[in-house]
């Protein structure tokens, strides 16, 4: 059984301008492999495989227009090919629509690390190339902080790590693998109900509230909306002819407003595990759940924000 984990980073400033560093290489070498894969379609050409675009690659990075790709470690933009390879594969398979460019702004910062270079501690874990010197006060800079300590196993074998940035801190997931635990189950199976009133209601009666309409929830989207009034204002004062100028209290005004948005995530998220958790906890022999057109639902003026909450 593959268990997925995901820890909260704490890094410095010297090692946050290396993640975006290596997040900006790994856009790039992705947006260069997609722009690649497209032109040889374009022009009749044939379906070209990572490992030679990896090759043509490996002969940019040496290159003086792009002398700045050898202080990023290579297993980064090789798997960043890798995955515009797949994605363009998926795409002619019918898995997937076709992959977009990755935009600067838009787009998530995230890379690769090699899953055999990757090490943990109980309090760190040590990224591959932010310091090639073997001093030991360089070699520091290559251990980052996690914020929970001994969440991840250090003596297994790792699958995938991946380091993202949501807009406020920095994330590594990586896969680690436990062994299977089958347990005896319940000969009953339990039915779910999915509404807007309530969250759900199961078939053995049970009722699990809408965590949109407790106290906290509204205290923190009044937050939300009064900020989002306050910034549209400054931007209205702010403005010069017809572009808009941000200034320094809007961009402070903008961080209120993500950790704002972050927070009514997190809850969310964590009232929904915490349902999930409670309901295979009972070991149900089945779960059946309602099959509800979310898409067609979002259409409709008066639903769309509870449905989408």
């Amino acid at each position: 059984m593959v268990k997925a984990i995901k820890v909260m980073l704490i890094p410095n400033n010297v090692q946050k301008t290396k993640m975006f560093q290596y997040a900006g290489a790994s856009r790039f070498a992705y947006n260069w492999a997609l722009a690649r894969e497209k032109e040889s379609y374009e022009n009749g050409g044939r379906f070209i495989s990572d490992s030679e675009l990896r090759k043509e690659f490996t002969k940019l990075r040496h290159s003086d227009e792009y002398a700045w790709l050898l202080n990023i470690s290579n297993n980064v933009t090789k798997q960043a090919i890798k995955d515009a390879c797949t994605a363009y594969k998926n795409f002619f398979k019918g898995l997937q629509k076709f992959p977009r460019f990755k935009s600067r702004k838009r787009s998530m910062p995230k890379f690769y690390q090699d899953n055999v270079k990757i090490q943990f501690s109980n309090t760190h874990v040590k990224l591959e190339g932010f310091s090639s010197s073997r001093k030991a006060n360089k070699q520091k800079k290559n251990w980052v902080r996690l914020a929970e300590h001994g969440r991840i196993p250090t003596d297994v074998k790792y699958m995938n790590p991946r380091i993202s940035f949501d807009g406020l801190n920095w994330w590594i997931s990586v896969c680690v693998e436990f062994p299977n635990c089958k347990e005896t189950l319940n000969d009953d199976g339990v039915g779910i109900d999915l509404g807007i009133k309530d969250l759900a209601v199961c078939s053995d009666a049970v009722k699990y509230k809408n965590i949109n309409k407790s106290q906290k929830v509204k205290k923190l989207e009044k937050q939300k909306r009064r900020l989002q009034r306050s910034i549209s204002r400054s931007y209205e004062k702010n403005k010069k002819g017809e572009s808009y100028c941000k200034t320094n209290n809007v961009i402070k005004k903008e961080k209120l407003l993500l950790k704002r948005n972050h927070r009514l995530t997190n809850i969310r998220k964590n009232y929904l595990n915490q349902t999930i958790s409670e309901i295979v906890n009972r070991k149900p022999r089945f779960i059946c759940i309602e099959d509800l057109n979310v898409s067609g639902m979002m259409k409709n003026r008066h639903l769309s924000k509870a449905v989408q909450e």
